[in-house]
């Protein structure tokens, strides 16, 4: 499996980058998908934000996917980001189902829910904390329903995650499926992981890698086990407008060293309450 891993990303590489992004895939006949020369989908968002994620593509090239998907798929008069665009419409290739929906609906060009929390994450990996939460910010439902103008455009409860979220006009900003969708466990990981930064390891320690913005003054996770009585407090704080990195770490008024810019931590299922501490710094 490693050597077939390794065999595929040299084959992406030398195959599938298409000058500014990846592509997407190649029809039948050899017609490449999601290229810039394509009158329909010429970027799709899932391979550029899985180049990050696979941790298999040349940093370089990373850095450019993900420049060229938040310029040409993210939709900020919608509050949405795309999954491809342009949809497909007249293409005399058959894609496959998604050609089924009309153009700017569900995955033909509209905000698949799924695909826009994994570039959330692909952007925190690459340690763009502005960016990361303001696209986190962009597919959040609650904030499509901050006015009344809002909800007569968004049509759909902002209190569960909408699959879909419509591109096109005269819908453009309206969710979709709601309630049924996978991507509402993504979008609390992505929040909780990759922004705030906590993650369980091993079972056994909790690791705090924060990506959030230098105007951040603090935040606050609770964190209760299963058993019920076992808990984390942590407080995270900025006292000098500096996000970049964990400088201190005292859990239960205990220091601990900061690991590699991270607060690392023992994850205690013993029914107390236990108080972390963690500082930001440069």
């Amino acid at each position: 499996f490693a050597a077939h891993r390794a065999a595929l990303a040299s084959a992406v590489e030398a195959h599938a980058w298409d000058g500014a992004w990846y592509r997407r895939a190649y029809f039948d006949d050899g017609t490449p998908l999601g290229t810039a020369a394509a009158e329909e989908c010429r970027i799709d968002l899932l391979p550029q934000s899985w180049a990050v994620l696979s941790g298999l593509a040349p940093p370089p090239r990373c850095e450019t996917a993900m420049d060229s998907a938040l310029r040409e798929l993210l939709l900020p008069e919608g509050r949405l980001v795309r999954l491809l665009t342009p949809p497909f419409d007249r293409t005399p290739h058959d894609p496959g189902y998604i050609k089924g929906y009309v153009p700017g609906i569900r995955e033909n060009g509209g905000q698949y829910t799924h695909a826009a929390t994994w570039a959330v994450r692909a952007l925190a990996e690459l340690g763009r904390r502005e960016q990361a939460l303001a696209a986190l910010e962009t597919i959040l439902p609650v904030l499509h329903a901050r006015s009344p103008a809002e909800v007569a455009t968004y049509q759909v409860e902002p209190y569960v995650v909408a699959a879909d979220v419509y591109a096109v006009a005269p819908h453009v900003g309206r969710g979709g499926w709601t309630w049924y969708t996978g991507s509402a466990g993504w979008l609390f990981r992505v929040a909780l992981e990759s922004v705030l930064g906590l993650r369980l390891e091993g079972g056994r320690r909790l690791v705090l890698r924060p990506c959030v913005p230098d105007a951040w003054p603090e935040f606050r996770i609770a964190l209760r086990l299963r058993d019920g009585a076992s808990r984390h407090q942590v407080c995270v704080r900025n006292p000098k407008g500096c996000a970049a990195r964990v400088v201190r770490v005292t859990v239960d008024g205990v220091d601990l060293p900061p690991e590699d810019g991270a607060a690392v931590f023992p994850l205690a299922s013993d029914g107390v309450v236990h108080r972390v501490d963690v500082e930001l710094g440069s």
